[in-house]
């Protein structure tokens, strides 16, 4: 293959990578315009904006129902207390009952 041959083949592989560039540079221009004509789209919100009704409704039902639990819970304690105080006092009187018997 002479200098000559081997040039043009190099002459020609040149035009055609010269081309392709060209070709992509075209392309990278139009996806910009396209990009500039599109409006940009704001992303939709994703957590709640607010409660509806019937979650308020369920909320207050909720602590109404904690409420009257914890009014038992103290009325259970309360009566837990009395019962070990009257205990208390039962078996204090036997022992001192106890004590005076012997």
């Amino acid at each position: 293959m002479s200098e000559l041959e081997k040039a043009a083949r190099d002459a020609v592989e040149a035009a055609d990578n010269t081309q392709m560039v060209q070709q992509i540079a075209a392309i990278l221009a139009a996806q910009q315009l396209l990009a500039q004509q599109q409006p940009q789209q704001a992303p939709a919100c994703q957590h709640q904006q607010g409660r509806s009704t019937g979650d308020w409704l369920g909320i207050g039902a909720a602590v109404c129902v904690g409420g009257v639990g914890l009014a038992f819970a103290s009325i259970a304690i309360a009566i837990g207390a009395l019962s070990v105080a009257v205990l208390a006092l039962v078996l204090r009187s036997i022992w001192q009952d106890a004590q005076k018997k012997r």
